[in-house]
């Protein structure tokens, strides 16, 4: 576990997170079967220009693990009670898949703490194709061998030429997912398979950037532009020759984009 993970505790139920560098707050948001470490690179990339917040989402890391089930609501609740307990009334956040729901059901609950909002590979209209894909998925987490849908998602998540120069460093994140606490992770898979907040995300009004690697397949470049569409007060950027695991592959990348947008320097803005 990292040097300066902090916990906060609650009728028994503990949240992990790290708060680092200066500046303006920035929430930051993982997703499913990860943990707040996935933003290593990224936060390693921003420097100190912010002050970067990072937790577990529960059932994941060193988190409190209930076995379910979990919801989108729950997640932000946890996410506006750690803000509450940092005394942060209101901040940038930036979500990565499962995290992009969070954030996004923490804007639409919450308007009065998200100063901005940053959704990267996000999930939104899936058509009753991609619904079956991911209940597939769903249901390989909660019944198949464990490991085996790690496996089977690496060629979703990253790029040919990263999987071949990086093998070790897929070993290590599949033996990392292997510590996924099983109930939890399925508790969690549940809800980024069966979350679709859709056309609530008209109802978003702070600047919002949209971020998806164009051959995301699970949260690919139509749902983002359909985001696009839905928020008014948004920008859009697809990545060439990226995938979903945008965090761990292009960390520079996606440094760069969160930099420009939370400093203002590139505001989103209405067509």
């Amino acid at each position: 576990m990292m040097k300066n993970v902090a916990r906060l505790e609650r009728a028994g139920f503990v949240t992990t997170y790290v708060v680092e560098g200066n500046g303006p707050p920035v929430l930051l948001i993982h997703g499913v079967g990860a943990r707040l470490d996935a933003w290593d690179g990224v936060v390693a990339a921003l420097g100190a220009r912010f002050t970067t917040i990072r937790f577990d989402l529960r059932g994941h890391g060193e988190s409190s693990k209930p076995p379910g089930p979990y919801s989108a609501e729950l997640f932000a609740d946890d996410a506006r009670r750690l803000l509450d307990h940092l005394r942060i009334g209101r901040c940038g956040v930036a979500g990565h898949s499962l995290g992009a729901i969070v954030a996004l059901r923490l804007a639409l609950d919450a308007p009065d703490r998200v100063e901005r909002l940053a959704l990267l590979s996000a999930v939104a209209g899936r058509t009753e194709e991609e619904r079956q894909r991911v209940l597939e998925r769903l249901a390989m987490v909660e019944h198949g061998i464990p490991g085996e849908h790690f496996r089977r998602s690496l060629p979703r998540w990253f790029s040919d030429e990263f999987r071949r120069a990086n093998p070790e460093l897929l070993e290590q994140y599949a033996a990392r997912n292997m510590e996924n606490d099983p109930r939890a992770y399925a508790a969690a898979y549940r809800v980024l398979a069966t979350t679709d907040l859709g056309e609530e995300a008209a109802r978003v009004r702070v600047p919002t950037l949209i971020v998806t690697g164009e051959g995301d397949i699970g949260s690919n470049p139509r749902m983002a532009r359909l985001l696009h569409a839905w928020i008014r007060a948004s920008q859009l950027e697809i990545l060439p020759g990226l995938r979903h695991s945008i965090l761990i592959e292009a960390p520079t990348i996606v440094a760069r984009l969160l930099a420009r947008f939370f400093d203002g320097t590139a505001d989103a803005s209405p067509d």
